[in-house]
């Protein structure tokens, strides 16, 4: 299983919505409200990196009320 997080920007007062909208993105496991110059951390898991980035790119990014993103993907379990 591969699993990336990603950082993301909301539109000012779309928080809420997007929590929801991202929630609903099959491959979506979480989803965190944080502090600092992001909103919300998402993970997301899926059989092969290809698919996680997928996921990313054709689904997270074009969801309503996003800004901005920046995607981590993980390299290793500690």
């Amino acid at each position: 299983m591969e699993t990336l997080y990603l950082l993301v920007e909301t539109e000012m007062g779309k928080i809420d919505e997007v929590v929801r909208r991202v929630r609903g993105i099959a491959g979506v496991t979480e989803v965190q409200a944080v502090t600092g110059p992001f909103d919300l951390i998402v993970k997301v898991e899926a059989p092969q990196i290809n698919q996680a980035l997928d996921i990313v790119v054709h689904k997270i990014r074009r969801t309503a009320g996003i800004k901005s993103t920046e995607t981590l993907v993980t390299v290793s379990t500690v």
